[in-house]
Order: C-alpha cells, then sequence, then structure tokens
C-alpha cells in the first residue's frame, strides 16, 4: 500500500461531522487546541503580571519575553513533551518556557494545571454562549418577521394533532418564538452566572499562594481578584476544590438541552407541515429530495436540526453523572467526558441554530392549500353558529341541533367512506329549513371570525415581549446563513 499524503491521512481517520461537516468556523475554533492552548499561555501571563504588581520578584523583561510568545506555540514539541511526561499542562509548561527561558522560572508560578485548565473551560463556555447568542436573536428575528407578515392567515388548529379551532399562521409562529425567547433567556442567565475559577490552589485552600506571599492573606485575595478582571469575569467562585463545582457544567448543558427541546418542536411542525403541503423549508433549484422519487421535497434541514437536537438532549447527561461522583476536591474521571460532551453541546447548538436561521429566512407557505383544508373542517366547527343565527330569526334551538346532526353525519359520510368533499354546507343550502339564513351563511363561515384574537396576540406579543428581548443583538442580525451542505 502507497504511503498516504496529507489530504489522503486525513480521509483516513475519523473526523467529527460536528466540526468537518456542520459548524461554524468561529464555534470550531472556539474549541480548537489553538485556541485552548493560547489562552493557558495568557492565563500564565495575568497571573506573573498579578503577581509582580502584589510584589514577587518578577521582571518586566519576564512578562515582556511572556507576551511576546503568547502564540508562538510548538505543537510538534508540546506533543512529544505529553508522550514523555503523560502530562499535558507540564508539557505546555515546558513548551512555553522553551521560547521564554527569562521567564522560565516564572510561568506557573503557585498554581495547580485546574488553573490554567479550569479558567480557559470557563473562558471557552462564556464566548462559547457569546457565539450562540447573537445566532438565536437571529433566528428569533426571522420568525417575528414571518409572523407579522401572516398574523392574519387563519389556518386550522391541531391538538392531538386532530382538527381543531382555527389559529392563525403566525400566532402559530409565536408558540415556536416564545420557547425561543425562554431560551434566550436561559442563555443569557447561564452566562452571566459563570464564575472565574480563579486563582485556588491544589485544593481550593490558596495555601501555595499565602506561602508564595508570606502569610499575606489580603495579597491573596488580590491576586484572585486581578486575574479573574484580567479574563474578563465580574467574579470568581469564593470555594472551589481542585476544579469548579461540576455542577456548572450542569446548568451549561441543560440551558443548551432545552433549546435543542425547542429547536425540536419547530422543526417537527415544520415537517408535519410540510406533509400537509401547508408550510415549506427552502429548496434549492437544484436541490433532489430522492435518488429514486424525483418529485419529493424532502423536509431535510428541519430533519437535520431533529436529529442533531437529538444529540444536544442527552448530553446533558454526562455532566449530571460526572458532578455526582466527583469525590471530595476532586478526580480525573470527569477530564476525558468533559473534553466530549462540552465541546459537542456548543457545535450541536451552533450548527442546529445556523441551520434554523436558514430555514426561518426561506419558509414558503402555501394559502390556498391552506383554504382548501380550512373549507374541509370549518362547515362543522360553524355549526354553533349556525345554530344560533337560526334561533336569531325565530327557529327551535332543539329543532336546529337534530337537524344539523343529520346533515352533518351525512357530509361525514361523504368525506370518510366516499373520500369526497366536505358538503355540509351545500345540504344546509338545500334545506329550506334553513331558508332564513341562507344569505348569512358566507359570512358565517367566513374563517377570520374563527380566529378569535390571535392577529392582536401577535402584534401585542411581538411588540412588547420579542422585539425588546431582541434589542442588545440588533447590530449582530443582518446577513443570511447559506448553507454548504
Amino acid at each position: 500500500m502507497a504511503t498516504p499524503g496529507a489530504e489522503e491521512d486525513v480521509l483516513s481517520r475519523y473526523r467529527s461531522p460536528l466540526v468537518s461537516r456542520y459548524a461554524s468556523p468561529e464555534m470550531g475554533f472556539n474549541f480548537s487546541e489553538r485556541k485552548k492552548f493560547g489562552t493557558w499561555r495568557r492565563l500564565w501571563l495575568y497571573l506573573a503580571q498579578a503577581e509582580k504588581s502584589l510584589g514577587l520578584p518578577i521582571t518586566d523583561e519576564q512578562i515582556k519575553e511572556m507576551e511576546a510568545n503568547l502564540d508562538n506555540i510548538d505543537f510538534k514539541m508540546a506533543a512529544e513533551e505529553e508522550k514523555k511526561l503523560r502530562h499535558d499542562v507540564m508539557a505546555h509548561v515546558h513548551t512555553f518556557a522553551h521560547c521564554c527561558p527569562k521567564a522560565a522560572a516564572i510561568i506557573h508560578l503557585g498554581a495547580t494545571s485546574c488553573y490554567v485548565g479550569d479558567n480557559t473551560d470557563l473562558i471557552v463556555l462564556r464566548d462559547g454562549f457569546n457565539l450562540l447568542l447573537p445566532k438565536l436573536a437571529r433566528v428569533i428575528s426571522r420568525l417575528a418577521d414571518f409572523a407579522e407578515k401572516y398574523a392574519d392567515l387563519p389556518t386550522l388548529g391541531f391538538t392531538h394533532y386532530q382538527p381543531a379551532q382555527l389559529t392563525t399562521v403566525g400566532k402559530r409562529c409565536c408558540l415556536w418564538i416564545q420557547d425561543l425567547c425562554m431560551d434566550l433567556q436561559n442563555l443569557e442567565r447561564a452566562r452571566d452566572d459563570l464564575r472565574f475559577r480563579g486563582v485556588k490552589g491544589t485544593t481550593g485552600t490558596q495555601a501555595s499562594f499565602l506561602q508564595l506571599f508570606e502569610g499575606d492573606h489580603s495579597k491573596v485575595e488580590e491576586l484572585d481578584r486581578l486575574v479573574t478582571a484580567k479574563a474578563g469575569f465580574k467574579r470568581s467562585y469564593m470555594v472551589t476544590g481542585q476544579t469548579y463545582s461540576r455542577k456548572v457544567d450542569i446548568e451549561v448543558l441543560s440551558v443548551l438541552a432545552s433549546l435543542g427541546a425547542s429547536i425540536h418542536k419547530i422543526c417537527t411542525d415544520i415537517r408535519l407541515l410540510a406533509n400537509l403541503k401547508e408550510i415549506e423549508e427552502p429548496f434549492e433549484k437544484e436541490q433532489i429530495g430522492s435518488s429514486a422519487m424525483p418529485y419529493k421535497r424532502n423536509p431535510m434541514r428541519s430533519e437535520r436540526c431533529c436529529s442533531l437536537a437529538r444529540h444536544l438532549m442527552t448530553l446533558v447527561l454526562d455532566p449530571l453523572q460526572t458532578a455526582s461522583v466527583q469525590w471530595f476536591e476532586r478526580t480525573l474521571d470527569d477530564s476525558a467526558n468533559r473534553r466530549v460532551c462540552l465541546a459537542e453541546a456548543f457545535l450541536t447548538a451552533d450548527i442546529i441554530l445556523s441551520t434554523l436561521q436558514n430555514i426561518s429566512e426561506g419558509l414558503v407557505v402555501y394559502p390556498k392549500v391552506i383554504e382548501r383544508r380550512i373549507r374541509q373542517e370549518l362547515p362543522f366547527m360553524a355549526t354553533e353558529n349556525i345554530i344560533m343565527a337560526m334561533v336569531k330569526a325565530g327557529g327551535n334551538r332543539q329543532d336546529c341541533h337534530e337537524k344539523i346532526r343529520v346533515l352533518s353525519q351525512q357530509a361525514a359520510a361523504v368525506v370518510k367512506q366516499e373520500g369526497g368533499d366536505n358538503d355540509f354546507i351545500d345540504r344546509v343550502r338545500a334545506d329550506s329549513y334553513f331558508s332564513p339564513i341562507h344569505k348569512q351563511l358566507e359570512s358565517l363561515l367566513d374563517p377570520s371570525s374563527f380566529t378569535g384574537r390571535a392577529p392582536q396576540q401577535v402584534a401585542k406579543f411581538l411588540k412588547e415581549e420579542v422585539r425588546p428581548a431582541l434589542i442588545p443583538y440588533q447590530g449582530k442580525m443582518s446577513g443570511k446563513i447559506e448553507l454548504a451542505l
């Protein structure tokens, strides 16, 4: 067998489709090795700067040397060091020290591995939320425009997936938007609740730093505050073990799993509506729906969202179990698990939001199909209105009820047994008993009179709840999403 070239070598190894096929370059970079190890070096710099400012013998020359080599990472050397040392943090301490010989003695001074490991994770989680939130806001904005456009368009409502009272296309969309607005609020809260692990030492007691500062508690507290601020956090956790509490990961993945549930519901609705031929997701000019059936227009984008959303929803089980088995100050059985589930949760959320934005920017509505379905069901729903009109015209309610019962069952038999159209209104028109209201039948069957306050609810909801929630993202909502695959 020939030795594979670089491109063939890549094709010969498994690559996560979350990165190679789906997620955005920005989210892929957020969980990259370059971002991770570059952040480690910045954290070592923040620590040295803060320690220097508090009186430790660290020189300006050492600080400048570290600053000059933040992104000068020899990944090959780091890999060789890790293979030898079996310790990723120490491998990168040695690699950083190699290009910073003057600063080598003070890199990682007083710290434990979780100083860079956990603090970097918290930075990456925060930055991940900052990437997701504008995407979620864009989805909400696009759906809000759609809801506003179709606020008045009556459509058949469904409960138990059986025909129910009419709603409007826009009102149904507001059900989707409301769930996503809850997700927006939850993601904002989860991001804002994140604290920095800070400078806490090997078991969280800060003993090594207390020794460095010769028992000066105030300097240790100030060191923690300074490094926390340099990393862009307002607060650090007051108590930690060697790690920050793994319950934090539960909170993070819980809100992402909840977002997955919302998107799964929305895209399931779209898939059902596509089957009814009432609403369809975008379909490209040259897109093929089926290799065997050329006529098909499969809702593949919505199906992708549902598929990935299911994966996202299951990932919260990992941090739940991990947090429950962290013995005392920490165990290492969290590490490998967290490398997978944290990254995958954000990468998965990223692609389903991008895909849903693409869907929401190209939803196609078929009013004539919607109207036809209403016409099939509305006559039965209008029976109460017909009875009331007949009573106002001098009729007897009980006699009218019996007449309608007989005619509606006859019409139902035509629909169910013969596959015909609902001819209930034709039967009413043909029955002289109903002659006092024959001229009112069209107005009694006006679909807009069956939608209640749906249009008004749409307008009020969008104005008072949705648009205000999007104000913080106004500068980040332009541009359409084009899916590569």
